[in-house]
């Protein structure tokens, strides 16, 4: 498994943001992490990447434990935060070359090249990331985070602010991207879910409701509206 996880919760005092979740991702297949807003999705997120400390249990990415092997396990880690953290005074190549020369990729100015046409940004490649709309931002956030052509993408909300026509080419690159990674993509978008994902986890309050893939948890509930599902389980 390319993301494995046992037990992991985070508590703040009192309140269980995460309450002891388990599961699996695997590569060639696309997860859709899905839940209400405060439900834990992004929490979690922030403990796969290192970013947060778990309160107990155990996150592997690749095999390597994230608290105590977590140089080696962000190498197989691609990012997307919620609120991409961009350098606004930097032009889109410039910032990709500086990510990229973090890590001391080889052939750097070519692997610049190809990951600013695979996510669409050759024609804004010499602009300052500042005066970027949204989704083109966006776009910048997707190729830092493929930059280094990791074994694992952690997408949160992917495709926030952009347009139907930028939806439909993002949309797509996750898709192929998925072929031969793990892909873990949080959203609140079911036609992109039912669009792109293959497996389905739905949280609420902390606690995992359903683990399945996309056919098997309509099945379970006899129900082909992903949106009704996610609602009899969040509600």
């Amino acid at each position: 498994m390319s993301i494995s996880v046992k037990n992991l919760s985070k508590h703040y005092d009192k309140q269980k943001a995460v309450d002891s979740i388990s599961f699996d991702a695997r590569p060639g297949r696309i997860l859709g992490f899905l839940g209400p807003n405060g439900a834990g999705k992004s929490t979690t997120m922030r403990m796969l990447t290192g970013y947060l400390e778990p309160t107990s249990g155990i996150a592997k990415i690749a095999d390597k434990n994230i608290l105590t092997e977590g140089i080696e396990a962000k190498k197989h880690i691609g990012y997307l935060p919620e609120n991409t953290p961009l350098y606004s005074e930097m032009y889109v190549k410039e910032f990709l070359n500086f990510v990229g020369s973090t890590y001391k990729l080889k052939n750097l100015s070519h692997r610049v090249a190809a990951v600013i046409e695979m996510v669409g940004l050759t024609p804004e490649q010499h602009k300052k990331i500042g005066t970027l709309s949204k989704g083109y931002r966006q776009r910048v956030g997707l190729a830092q985070a493929i930059i280094h052509n990791p074994e694992v993408l952690i997408l949160d909300e992917p495709t926030s602010g952009l347009d139907p026509n930028q939806l439909v080419d993002i949309r797509a690159l996750i898709k192929a991207l998925g072929r031969n990674k793990t892909v873990v993509i949080s959203t609140h978008i079911m036609q992109e879910v039912e669009a792109i994902c293959d497996d389905i986890i739905i949280i609420n309050k902390g606690k995992i409701v359903a683990n399945n893939t996309l056919e098997g948890i309509k099945q379970a509930h006899n129900e082909n509206s992903l949106e009704e599902i996610f609602r009899k389980l969040t509600a």
